[in-house]
């Protein structure tokens, strides 16, 4: 009986002092998810009733309002991003609430999505990725950093929506998984699902954008799988089809692939924590590669140099290393280019480029 006892402490202590990584932290694995230019304003504030008011299709109007319309803040805010602010609001941090002096914004000064995406994962302002073309990138990113690392070669991998994620991440140059637009999935090793959305994707229209995007929920499919099947270190999942509707100033459509997204980004989470490779050491970031304008003159729909506020974005994270805070107010100023920095760092690394990255946001880590 007390050798019984004895191995149920060991177990207990073992629990209680998991493998630590480099750096001293918890942290094994990171997967990062972007929103395509989602604005703050809906993720802290939730549907904003004058913009649902200015939908002209009465039925869609309001159906609008009955999904997402609720006269409490905090209510409503919950109705759209439940997962947001069920889980991360009480488990992790909430980064980008203007209005209570949590402030984040992108380096770059384009205001849209190919420098901020390179801004988010190589660590700093480039002036020369100022356009969306499909132009390879030259500088190191945070995923082919890691996947030179030991631990993590052919443990990194990405899925996006947006086809320019190609020349973004730069597949020319890196072997690890990379795969978007009406892409399939070429690696070797395929679950029966992904095989199955290999036999039409590059037949499907790219939900009638013309932009080189595909529906999120391919997207979202194509990664959990891998996920599930490839048990990846450092996974990126980057949707987009909350950009588009924006563009189109179809509110009701931005309002409810946010609250799928949410869905999904709660599904990956669960999963993560259901699985011991997966469990207690995992952190979880979300973000957005750009804002958009404010409800004044109609811009809420738009973003780029032009359009005041496109620069302010918003971050959420949830991991072993990060303290319960939950939404953070009268903070310093963070930026997007901080973030390649504290992943790397997350992971027991330090981030180094081809020229200087952003600092690692210590509020985020223990």
């Amino acid at each position: 009986m007390k050798k019984i006892t004895l191995f149920l402490l060991f177990l207990i202590g073992c629990d209680n002092n998991p493998t630590l990584n480099k750096n001293g932290l918890k942290t094994q694995n990171v997967i990062l998810i972007t929103l395509d230019g989602v604005r703050w304003q809906e993720v802290f504030q939730g549907a904003d009733k004058r913009i649902i008011n200015n939908i002209k299709d009465d039925i869609k109007k309001e159906s609008t309002l009955k999904s997402f319309w609720v006269e409490n803040e905090i209510q409503r805010r919950n109705l759209l991003m439940p997962f947001i602010w069920n889980t991360i609001a009480s488990k992790g941090q909430l980064y980008g609430n203007k209005t209570k002096g949590s402030v984040m914004r992108v380096t770059n000064p384009y205001f849209f999505s190919y420098p901020g995406y390179n801004e988010l994962l190589v660590g700093f302002n480039d002036d020369s990725v100022k356009s969306n073309s499909k132009i390879y990138n030259p500088n190191l990113n945070i995923l082919e950093f890691m996947n030179s690392k030991e631990g993590f070669k052919g443990r990194v991998a990405a899925f996006a929506s947006w086809d320019v994620f190609d020349w973004i991440i730069n597949k020319e140059r890196n072997d690890f998984t990379i795969n978007s637009g009406a892409f399939p999935l070429t690696d070797s090793l395929l679950t029966k699902k992904q095989r199955w959305m290999n036999n039409f994707i590059s037949d499907l229209p790219y939900e009638g954008y013309g932009t080189g995007v595909r529906w999120d929920a391919l997207t979202h499919e194509y990664a959990f799988e891998y996920l599930k099947l490839n048990k990846p270190r450092l996974l990126y999942i980057a949707y987009d089809e909350s950009d588009e509707y924006a563009h189109q100033k179809k509110y009701g459509e931005y309002l409810s692939i946010i609250n799928r997204l949410d869905k999904y980004i709660s599904s990956i989470w669960a999963w993560t924590q259901s699985q011991d490779i997966y469990r207690n050491n995992t952190t979880l970031i979300i973000t957005t590669d750009h804002g958009r304008g404010g409800y004044l003159n109609d811009r809420w729909g738009d973003h780029g140099q032009e359009v005041k506020g496109a620069e302010f974005v918003w971050s959420a994270i949830i991991g072993p290393d990060t303290p319960s805070i939950g939404e953070l107010s009268n903070v310093d100023t963070i930026s997007t280019n901080q973030l390649s920095s504290t992943i790397s760092h997350l992971l027991g690394y330090k981030f180094k480029s081809n020229r200087s990255v952003g600092s690692v946001i210590k509020k985020m880590i223990k």
